[in-house]
């Protein structure tokens, strides 16, 4: 319930950006007011806005296809529904703040920077997956086959290298902290499914 509810507001929140510039100017992250204004907000808001609806559909698909199985089967399955689900959007809010922080630390005196979208607590979605399905399947571009495990590796090697190579635009620290941050939080709420992982990775190793 929580993923829908979050799909639908990620959506009407973005819709609004599209159509209204100033409106899509005040919620921006926006390294430099944060720090120089105290707009500290941005941190959060900026991750309910897309620069385009290619941006907003990508975010949309993932986290709808697997937000609604870490909601359910890692947390309200753990904590019941209503602890689950706290929990559960505390991991969505949070994310998007932690995957903004280094950012916010890099451009802070940069005031032609700016970055928008809901990438960081998609990452952190999918990295509380592996967690519980390390060795599932995942198609990359929905035609290459690879393991849960492995491309959350390579996810993390790639984002670290494109935030201090890359010129395309992209926040890609802010994938690369969401995704930390949503292994940690998974762990530090539910000790426990550390222990499932390692398990899993070692007794469903598929080779």
């Amino acid at each position: 319930m929580v993923t829908k509810i979050l799909a639908v507001f990620i959506f009407l929140v973005s819709l609004q950006g599209f159509n209204n510039i100033a409106f899509f100017d005040r919620f921006k992250h926006d390294p430099y007011k944060v720090n120089h204004n105290k707009e500290y907000y941005r941190l959060l808001s900026s991750g309910f806005l897309h620069g385009s609806w290619v941006h907003l559909l990508i975010n949309l698909f993932v986290f709808w296809q697997f937000g609604g199985f870490v909601e359910e089967y890692i947390f309200v399955s753990s904590f019941g529904q209503i602890q689950g689900s706290i929990l559960y959007l505390l991991l969505f809010l949070l994310s998007v703040i932690a995957a903004n922080i280094h950012t916010t630390i890099k451009h802070k005196n940069n005031p032609y920077y700016a970055s928008i979208g809901a990438s960081g607590a998609v990452s952190a979605i999918l990295f509380s997956y592996m967690l519980i399905n390390p060795w599932s399947k995942i198609y990359l571009y929905a035609i290459i086959p690879i393991y849960t495990v492995v491309a959350a590796v390579l996810y993390l090697i790639y984002s670290q290298w494109a935030s201090k190579n890359s010129e395309d635009h992209i926040d890609h620290s802010a994938h690369f902290y969401g995704a930390v941050f949503g292994f940690i939080y998974t762990v530090a709420v539910n000790p426990a499914i550390f222990t499932y992982f390692i398990d899993s990775l070692v007794n469903d190793f598929p080779f």
